[in-house]
């Protein structure tokens, strides 16, 4: 069995306005990743996501060629796993 590992996210760029949170959202649940996203009050979006790796790794790809989304720095910190969490959701 592959390692799930889980990670806070936080994009900086054009990343608030452009649909952003629905973007990651229909990412990770077709990649079938469980966590959440919301946008922060410095204009940054902050995402946890959990998986494996290689998932994860797509998930951010995905998410650096969406259209309209410019990323132009991306800061990455592991976190504990949630054995409870089920979804993805956009948090307001």
């Amino acid at each position: 069995m592959r390692e799930v590992l889980r990670y806070r996210l936080r994009f900086f760029g054009y990343v608030q306005g452009v649909g952003f949170r629905y973007t990651a959202q229909h990412a990770a649940e077709m990649l079938g990743l469980t966590g959440s996203v919301k946008n922060e009050y410095d204009g940054s979006v902050s995402c946890e996501v959990q998986g494996e790796k290689e998932v994860i790794d797509r998930f951010i790809e995905l998410i650096h060629t969406a259209r309209y989304i410019e990323v132009s720095r991306m800061e990455k910190e592991k976190m504990p796993i949630d054995m409870e969490e089920r979804s993805f959701r956009v948090k307001h």
